[in-house]
């Protein structure tokens, strides 16, 4: 099948009309994801919108949500949930202009409830916003040319890459890349311009989506592009990954990985997390076509039955690698090349001031679980507004949930320094290391999936956890950590060395065993545990790692060693 040609769902015999799930066929009715979104906005009785348009607007990058810190007591006053909306931006690569951090910043105080939230997919979310302000906000980051297109849905969503360069002319080069990427794979979202920008509908006899079709894709796909030695991206969690490999004269290509994944359904045997395959390398000007076949592939072949095993790893198992790996092939009409070397060294961040090989500087801020608010000796929004207001280089929000305010002349280092100084950001990575590693997702009270807290106890625990490496003598060790409020993984929790996800308030899950830089999956430890369990556990397993720890070792790899996980 030609990538670009029109998709008619019902007309693929490989998945009849009638052997398609529900979510299939809102989409295939919902006239190019319009549905009743238009009407739903302006409707003055209830702040929400129906399940159907809630379906579609994922699509425009919203999600319904309502403050579950106080579901019940409203439930209580016989008052409907107090519903709000979640907006997330489309950010290719985490970059950013002073101009647009303004903007973000604007609408933030004026609709989002004075904050913003970096994501692990380097990219912005605003929470709290109420309907009636949603068209506002998005509007205001057209201004600064910024939309939130396919940054939720079953489409490609926002294209990451490696935020902090090695090689700036590399860096920037891959960073363009990720942008090209982005715009290319996005769906072309006419019913966007409409809703929320007030474009008029046009009739026309082109296609409305000549590459996705009625019904887009089966779930979301995810794609990053990084850059060795740095694995900040964690590319075996990207359906779509392109590995930079360089030689003499720069960027040469990519290496491809397909498959990975991080979701899974609480209780549900069928679905799992799952590391991508590197399946051949291709030159940089294949870029493109690649993700293009790619795409198609799991367009045109992924479970549009059954959701839970609708995403791109499951069709990876159940065609088979090497199938898939062929039709990708065949649609790019070419062969991949033999995958070439390279090597990852690191998946965090480095903090502080790093000079670039250009001969400006970046400044790496810590900001914890990517909540940008003002706290009590620690303005970090009212710090960056400043920052922004005199920066002449770039932000960059990096996958570990930090910002990187980049492209400093060294000219300008001195006033940079002050304002992070005056906001009390100049020793924001005076943490453990425990602490400068970790991510949690945003969890309770706004997301609807969340079955316990993750950002607002994670720092909590991680203090906890401090005394036992302060103990042990490992407070400088780094060991990544991670959090999540429900099985789907959205801190990307099964990579890591120690990780929970949530069961029920106070209650997780426990995992252990992941690889530092991202390259092995950790192993269920124990189920439906709380504090005082964790907390014995890890102090045992923390005192044997400083005891008995070979060189260099971390603290995944001492875990599978010392025998407490299977081989």
């Amino acid at each position: 099948m030609n990538p670009d040609q029109v998709v008619d769902r019902s007309k693929d015999v490989s998945q009849p009309l009638d052997r398609l799930g529900p979510d299939e066929q809102l989409k295939a009715d919902s006239d190019y994801l319009r549905g009743s979104i238009m009407e739903a906005l302006v409707d003055p009785i209830t702040g929400a919108v129906s399940y159907e348009n809630n379906k579609l607007m994922k699509f425009h990058g919203i999600y319904q949500q309502d403050d579950r810190d106080i579901r019940d007591e409203r439930r209580r006053q016989k008052l409907e949930p107090a519903y709000t909306f979640m907006v997330r931006v489309r950010l290719p690569g985490g970059v950013c202009t002073p101009e647009q951090w303004l903007k973000v910043d604007e609408l933030a105080r004026a609709h989002g409830g004075n904050t913003i939230r970096l994501t692990t997919r380097q990219t912005f979310q605003f929470h709290w916003i109420i309907k009636e302000d949603m068209r506002a906000t998005i509007q205001g980051l057209n201004q600064v040319l910024l939309d939130t297109i396919a940054a939720c849905g079953d489409d490609a969503r926002g294209v990451m890459c490696t935020a902090e360069p090695r090689d700036s002319d590399l860096h920037a080069e891959v960073a363009a890349l990720s942008k090209q990427l982005s715009d290319h794979v996005i769906p072309r979202m006419r019913a966007y311009h409409e809703i929320w920008l007030g474009k008029e509908r046009i009739a026309t006899s082109e296609p409305e989506e000549p590459f996705y079709g009625k019904t887009y894709l089966p779930r979301k796909f995810k794609i990053g592009l990084v850059i060795p030695p740095s694995n900040d991206i964690d590319v075996y969690t990207q359906d779509l990954g392109f590995i930079a490999i360089t030689g003499p004269n720069g960027l040469e290509g990519f290496n491809v990985t397909i498959g990975g994944g991080m979701g899974r359904t609480d209780n549900e045997a069928r679905t799992y997390p799952r590391l991508a395959n590197v399946i051949g390398f291709i030159p940089k000007e294949k870029l493109l076509a690649a993700a293009d076949a790619v795409i198609s592939v799991q367009r045109d072949y992924g479970n549009r039955a059954e959701r839970a095993r609708a995403r791109f790893k499951y069709t990876v198992d159940d065609k088979g690698l090497e199938w898939v790996a062929g039709e990708i092939e065949s649609r790019m009409g070419a062969p991949l090349e033999q995958a070439r070397p390279f090597e990852f060294t690191s998946n965090g961040d480095a903090f502080g001031w790093q000079e670039n090989g250009n001969g400006s500087f970046n400044y790496t801020l810590f900001i914890q679980n990517g909540r940008v608010s003002n706290l009590p000796g620690e303005s970090i929004m009212d710090g960056l507004r400043a920052i922004a207001h005199v920066h002449r280089g770039l932000f960059r929000l990096t996958p570990n949930q930090n910002l990187i305010i980049a492209d400093v002349a060294p000219q300008d280092r001195p006033a940079i320094e002050a304002l992070l100084a005056q906001h009390g950001l100049a020793e924001s990575d005076r943490q453990s290391a425990l602490r400068l590693n970790s991510i949690a997702c945003v969890a309770l009270p706004t997301c609807p999936l969340a079955m316990a807290e993750a950002e607002r106890y994670l720092p909590e625990l991680v203090g906890k956890l401090d005394a036992i490496l302060a103990e042990n003598g490992l407070t400088d060790e780094p060991i990544t950590i991670r959090m999540s409020g429900c099985p789907n993984g959205c801190s990307r929790p099964y990579v890591s060395e120690i990780a929970f996800t949530g069961r029920a308030p106070g209650k997780y899950n426990l995992y252990l065993g992941g690889g530092f830089h991202g390259e092995r999956l950790n192993t269920l430890y124990r189920e439906n545990i709380g504090e005082p369990v964790i907390l014995e556990i890890l102090s045992e397993m923390l005192g044997r790692f400083a005891r008995e720890r070979s060189g260099g070792e971390h603290f995944g790899d001492f875990v599978m060693r010392a025998g407490y996980l299977p081989a």
